[in-house]
C-alpha cells in the first residue's frame, strides 16, 4: 500500500502534463485547419 504514495502523485503529474500539452496545442492553433492537411496530401505538386 505504500507504493500508492508514489503512484498517485506520478499519475496526477502525468495527467497535468498531458492536459498542459493539449491546452498548448489549442492555443497555438494546431486544430485550426484539419481538412487542409488532409487535402494537401492528395494534391500533386509535380505539375510543370
Amino acid at each position: 500500500m505504500t507504493i500508492l504514495i508514489f503512484l498517485i502523485p506520478i499519475a496526477l503529474l502525468l495527467g497535468l502534463i498531458g492536459l498542459g500539452a493539449f491546452v498548448w496545442s489549442l492555443k497555438s492553433n494546431q486544430y485550426e485547419d484539419l481538412d487542409g492537411a488532409a487535402q494537401r496530401v492528395l494534391l500533386d505538386d509535380d505539375e510543370a
